[in-house]
């Protein structure tokens, strides 16, 4: 989802979706697996990140993800293990609103551009009759993660299904960094066990999302 140049300064590749975080919700003992590959046709720059989560109970997941991995010629891989964590301690079943906290911790494995970085934000869902879910929420990143300093802002998204395994989406992180643009597309439903989704591009990002979700119990 997101490209950044190759300068020294400048944060390395990660994927990042509010959308994601705020549709999953693992009970005690669940886990689910994704693969999320992006593509720049601009620059014939793919990425590749993949990620596995846990449910522990309370409303409360954990997590990895391995930001980092790209195709890239014109500079060196930046592979960065990430350690994440969800805790969801409102959820309003009868009136469909929910508030969600996370925080993704950065740790640059090779080529590093800095030693340590984080990710926090906060967001409310709501959900309508018809399953529309809307996302309102706020980040923050410490200095190099998306940008050469800090970057605090909005994050929104909005889902739509579009029948029993087909639902629209689109996110929208704000703010002038690596990660500020909207990011349209389709979830597929293939299976109960596995999520296909196709995020598309804005004009100026150019940039092409491939999500591949599989949930192992």
């Amino acid at each position: 989802m997101i490209h950044s140049s190759r300068l020294l300064a400048l944060p390395i590749p990660i994927a990042l979706l509010c959308v994601a975080a705020a549709r999953m919700s693992l009970d005690r003992g669940k886990v689910y697996t994704e693969l999320d590959v992006t593509a720049n046709p601009n620059t014939d720059i793919a990425g590749f990140t993949p990620r596995i989560m846990a449910g522990i109970g309370h409303a409360i997941e954990v997590g990895i993800n391995l930001n980092g991995l790209e195709l890239d010629t014109r500079g060196p891989v930046q592979t960065t293990p990430t350690p994440t964590l969800k805790w969801r301690p409102y959820n309003d079943a009868e009136r469909d609103w929910a508030f969600l906290v996370g925080d993704d911790v950065f740790f640059p494995a090779q080529n590093r551009t800095y030693d340590a970085g984080n990710y926090f934000y906060a967001e409310v869902t709501k959900t309508w009759r018809k399953k529309t879910r809307a996302t309102f929420g706020a980040y923050d990143f410490t200095h190099r993660v998306v940008s050469t300093g800090q970057r605090a802002g909005g994050q929104f998204a909005i889902e739509q299904p579009a029948g029993a395994r087909i639902t629209l989406a689109a996110d929208w992180f704000t703010g002038n960094h690596s990660l500020g643009f909207v990011t349209p597309g389709v979830i597929v439903k293939i299976t109960s066990k596995v999520t296909f989704g196709n995020r598309g591009v804005l004009s100026g990002n150019h940039q092409f999302l491939f999500e591949l979700g599989w949930n192992i119990n």
